[in-house]
């Protein structure tokens, strides 16, 4: 199943499972890395998280494989395959299709959960977790203790988006905002320190996500990408370090352009902040002890990778993912890509043309001008795509299909501060738009025609990932 997305696809093995291969021969999916002078292939390190006896670990993407069945059902890796190539739309139809089939009808058993609002987030916790895993595709109908209201799916909907804005708060110690889009979360590492219940709180922030999914509600808080990715079991590489610290990821790559990295004096070792607490960590075994040197650059780029996706919030990761999968059957998910997860989980965006167009700036070859030939015919095109389109371009340039609640005038730069949609116009750009996440910034070419644009944009949004530059 070819996605369309940074070269990946599933291909099914001997075993009757689906595997990851790298195309490596298609050229508009292939990563196209900037020459260094010191060598690192960043597919050859692609790896997918995985569950041992012994935790969450890393193992390489060709060495990763789901089912191509699902419990209970008919469904076969050839209509996975078949319906991995439909529109979103139908897709989505599709899943709602099967979570009816698997649901458990109302008269052979239901589940209904009261909580206290003052103290929804305890209560919930207590209530989802008591539950076993088999009673989860049961239908649930929600109570707040003293509320005259009957569920008839209002209350369901308030549910979720309390318990939501309630367990991904930073406040609350589980989450963190993303270094490089305040709309993002991202696990905090340092969860267990905030808060001793964290695993559980995880545990239950899985299912709830899941539970969500399956029911068709809307969740309202969005995720960093190597979250989705890590729900999907999607290949990972060093690119993905930049969705969580884009000042660490540019820091590692530029040592690829030094001409002797041991120089620098660097070693097999990070700092990190406990609340406070200066902490070092060895990234491998008596780390302290080798030094970093161009022939060992590449480990230490994966060292440092694993560590900050991965081992430091390995626990946490698990949780959440067990969590989701216990309600969720992960093959099938498997019609999706990692962006598509995005919209399953929290509904395509309301985009309103006139406030994204009110708030665009205009840089480079379109400086302080809306006129220019190219511009309009961007906006022509835009005005033209599909619900699905416009919030893949919203990904493209800003991280994350979140459009602020106070509208595009709100959108945040990596710091923090107001960052407008941007469209650059840039002579040095030849074909492919580019995007710069940090700064929600899109660098078009000067194309010829209306045609050309629309073609290579479109293309863009479709089969690229988010991509960073350094400003």
């Amino acid at each position: 199943m070819n996605y369309d997305k940074d070269g990946w696809m599933r291909c099914l093995g001997q075993d009757l499972k689906f595997h990851w291969a790298y195309n490596t021969t298609d050229d508009k999916t292939a990563t196209s890395n900037t020459p260094t002078k010191i060598k690192f292939e960043y597919e050859s390190h692609a790896v997918v998280r995985q569950f041992t006896p012994e935790g969450l670990v890393y193992i390489p993407a060709s060495e990763y494989a789901i089912e191509t069945t699902v419990k209970g059902t008919n469904i076969a890796y050839a209509d996975l395959a078949q319906i991995a190539t439909l529109p979103f739309q139908q897709k989505v139809d599709w899943l709602k299709g099967q979570f009816n089939s698997i649901r458990i009808p109302w008269e052979e058993g239901h589940i209904k959960i009261k909580v206290r609002r003052q103290s929804v987030l305890q209560d919930s916790m207590d209530a989802i977790e008591s539950i076993e895993v088999n009673d989860l595709r049961k239908i649930f109908r929600f109570e707040f203790l003293g509320e005259p209201a009957l569920d008839a799916g209002g209350v369901a909907r308030e549910f979720f988006e309390i318990v939501c804005e309630q367990l991904f708060n930073p406040n609350f110690g589980l989450f963190l905002y993303s270094a490089v889009n305040q709309m993002c979360m991202q696990i905090n590492p340092n969860s267990g320190i905030a808060n001793e219940q964290h695993l559980r709180f995880f545990h239950v922030a899985g299912r709830i996500l899941g539970k969500a999914l399956m029911d068709g509600q809307i969740t309202p808080v969005h995720l960093v990408q190597p979250l989705y990715k890590h729900i999907m079991g999607w290949p990972m590489t060093l690119h993905d370090l930049e969705y969580l610290d884009d000042q660490v990821y540019r820091n590692l790559t530029e040592l690829l352009d030094m001409d002797d990295v041991g120089q620098l004096y660097l070693d097999f070792v990070i700092t990190e902040d406990k609340l406070g607490v200066t902490e070092t960590v060895e990234l491998i075994p008596n780390g302290a002890n080798v030094s970093v040197t161009n022939e060992n650059l590449p480990e230490y780029l994966v060292a440092q990778f694993q560590h900050r996706t991965l081992t430091r919030v390995q626990e946490q990761l698990a949780s959440l993912l067990e969590g989701f999968y216990d309600v969720i059957p992960e093959p099938l998910l498997s019609i999706f890509d990692f962006q598509e997860l995005e919209f399953l989980l929290h509904g395509l965006p309301t985009i309103d043309m006139n406030d994204w167009i009110q708030n665009t700036e205009y840089t480079g070859e379109f400086l302080n001008t809306s006129s220019h030939k190219v511009v309009q015919w961007f906006w022509d095109t835009v005005k033209g795509y599909e619900q699905e389109q416009k919030a893949k371009l919203l990904q493209f340039v800003t991280g994350t299909s979140g459009v602020p609640i106070q509208g595009f005038s709100y959108l945040q730069g990596n710091d923090g501060s107001i960052r407008h949609f941007t469209i650059h116009g840039d002579k040095n750009v030849k074909v492919f738009p580019r995007a710069h996440t940090c700064f929600n910034r899109i660098d078009m070419p000067i194309y010829k025609s209306k045609q050309e644009l629309q073609k290579y944009l479109t293309m863009a949004i479709s089969m690229e990932s988010t991509g960073f530059g350094i400003e």
